[in-house]
């Protein structure tokens, strides 16, 4: 008879004590890595549906997101997650000084496109912090006109602005014909690429003006 057999479930519990090993190094590594690079934990926030569709009740009601910010040294990634909104549509995503009309300054950062259960994704990659600002300083200056024949024609020149913060996001359908098309008022704005958007569905404003999520990042 073999001394050194192993029973099945002896043979089973170890195995399992191996694995859990493995991961508890895997994991390890991935800490020790984060904290080399400066790494922080990730700053997670949600987005909530615009406060200007409270007369619209059946317009994109369920709309949500959730947001996370990770610190990868001198920049941030932004991951936005979204869903309860139309399928198949594009929406414009913004950094904006307040969350609600007027809104303030505003980044244009990009697209985000929903699948066919109305759920959508994207990752941007910028500075997402408590240091968030824009400025325009001295005399006006010239600016192209790339648009002139939009809803709302570039601006030629800039205003003086000193640095001004902006720590809030917003997201609206990049196209005012898809928010009537999904049973939203129909109204066009400025916010997408060409100018041309719909209205806004996604903000911050769980959040107060002054102390937008964005401030939380340090």
């Amino acid at each position: 008879m073999n001394r050194f057999a192993f029973s099945p479930r002896r043979t089973a519990l170890a195995a399992g004590l191996l694995a859990a090993a493995a991961v508890s190094t895997s994991a390890l590594a991935n800490e020790q890595e984060a904290a080399a690079a400066g790494w922080d934990d990730p700053v997670v926030f949600n987005m909530v549906r615009s406060p200007g569709l409270k007369d619209a009740p059946n317009c994109a009601r369920w709309a949500k997101g959730r947001v996370s910010i990770q610190k990868m040294g001198g920049v941030e990634e932004m991951t936005v997650k979204v869903q309860g909104l139309p399928p198949n549509t594009d929406f414009a995503f913004f950094v904006l000084q307040v969350p609600n009309f007027p809104f303030g300054m505003g980044w244009y950062q990009g697209e985000i496109r929903t699948d066919w259960q109305g759920k959508g994704q994207q990752k941007f990659v910028g500075r997402f912090n408590q240091e968030t600002f824009s400025l325009a300083i001295g005399n006006p200056a010239p600016a192209p006109s790339v648009h002139p024949h939009s809803p709302f024609p570039d601006a030629t020149t800039n205003p003086l602005t000193p640095p001004l913060h902006q720590f809030h996001l917003g997201m609206w359908f990049n196209k005012a014909a898809d928010a009537q098309k999904a049973g939203c008022p129909g109204n066009v704005t400025p916010f997408s690429g060409e100018h041309d958007a719909g209205i806004q569905v996604l903000n911050t404003s769980n959040f107060p003006d002054h102390a937008g999520p964005l401030r939380r990042v340090k």
